[in-house]
This record gives C-alpha cells, sequence and structure tokens, in this order.
C-alpha cells in the first residue's frame, strides 16, 4: 500500500499493492493494521456503503454535520468516475477548497476523506459501481449539502453541464457558505 498526500491536509490517495496473475488479479482493499501504521489514523469504519449509476450521474456534494460527521474511504469497483472532496472545515487553511481525483477500477485508487468535508462524484464511464467505507453511521437529520455548480467552488466536473444528471434533492442543495454547519 502506497499514501499520497494532496495539497489538503489529512486528505489521502491511497493506492494498494495489486497482485496480477494470468488468472486476474488480486489486492486488499482495506487492512486496518496497514492503514493504522502508514496512516498514523486509527479509523474504526462501522458501515459500508455502495452505489451504482450511469454515465453523468452526479452525486453530491453530501456530508454529515457533527456529531454525525463520517470520515470516508471511497474508491470504484466498476467504471471511472471524477471523485471530489471540498474542504467546509472553519479554521482550515483549504476552506473552500477543492481536490479531485479520478477513481477507476483499472488504478485501483482510493481517496481518504476526513470529517469535514462535502464529497461528490461524477460518472465518466458508462456505468460506475462505487464503494465506500464511513467511520459514522449515517443519520438523515444530520444531512448537509452544497449545490454541485457553486460559483465560487467553481468546480470542474470534468463533462459538460448538459449531461449531468442530479436527483431532486441535489439540485436543492444551498450554495457555498449558506451550507449547514
Amino acid at each position: 500500500m502506497e499514501i499520497t498526500t494532496t495539497f489538503i491536509r489529512d486528505l489521502l490517495i491511497i493506492e494498494p499493492t495489486v497482485f496480477y496473475d494470468d488468472r486476474g488479479y488480486f489486492f486488499e482493499s482495506f487492512n486496518k493494521k496497514q492503514f493504522t501504521e502508514l496512516t498514523g489514523k486509527n479509523i474504526n469504519f462501522v458501515q459500508d456503503n455502495e452505489s451504482k449509476s450511469k454515465y453523468g450521474t452526479l452525486r453530491g456534494l453530501h456530508y454529515q454535520i457533527e456529531p454525525f460527521a463520517q470520515t470516508k474511504l471511497v474508491r470504484v469497483i466498476k467504471g471511472r468516475v471524477l471523485d471530489i472532496a471540498v474542504d467546509i472545515r472553519n479554521n482550515s487553511e483549504t476552506y473552500g477548497k477543492y481536490f479531485s481525483l479520478e477513481l477507476t477500477d483499472k488504478n485501483k485508487k482510493q481517496l481518504l476523506i476526513p470529517r469535514g468535508f462535502a464529497h461528490g462524484f461524477v460518472v465518466l464511464s458508462e456505468e460506475a459501481i462505487f464503494s465506500y467505507k464511513c467511520d459514522n453511521y449515517y443519520n438523515k437529520n444530520a444531512e448537509g449539502g452544497i449545490i454541485y455548480n457553486d460559483r465560487q467552488l467553481n468546480i470542474d466536473w470534468g463533462i459538460s453541464p448538459n449531461d449531468i444528471i442530479l436527483s431532486n434533492k441535489d439540485k436543492l442543495h444551498p450554495i457555498f457558505g449558506q451550507h449547514k454547519k
């Protein structure tokens, strides 16, 4: 497993060691002991989620407010997505900045998104299966969101706005700065 830091503190790219042979491949998508040793973070993941989406589906930007905030470890099982993490930690030097990373079933990269981030992704392939581990249980009353096309954040989602497919809920998120804290 290889850990790469990003320009945003605590936001980490994780690349597992993949073993290929003529049968296919094998890798540990998560090993708590190795993860803790390499990151210095002792995170107790308690919930795994998976979604399947078609091209252009944009899910986000979502987060949970305290005390239900969640650290997420995200990856793609099938397909390609552009994954986005927005720093919404009030006292952070990168508050309001975002980081994007293409996650694919080929590159096997994962993104560790700490508490205090809004998260979203858009599907770049015909379909994608997206998986994420969370260190806190989902709580509907603690849901927060930021509109995906906020002008201040100015996120480049990598596809035409005409191709973006949103849920009704995701169409109604507030702009950055007016989001739930």
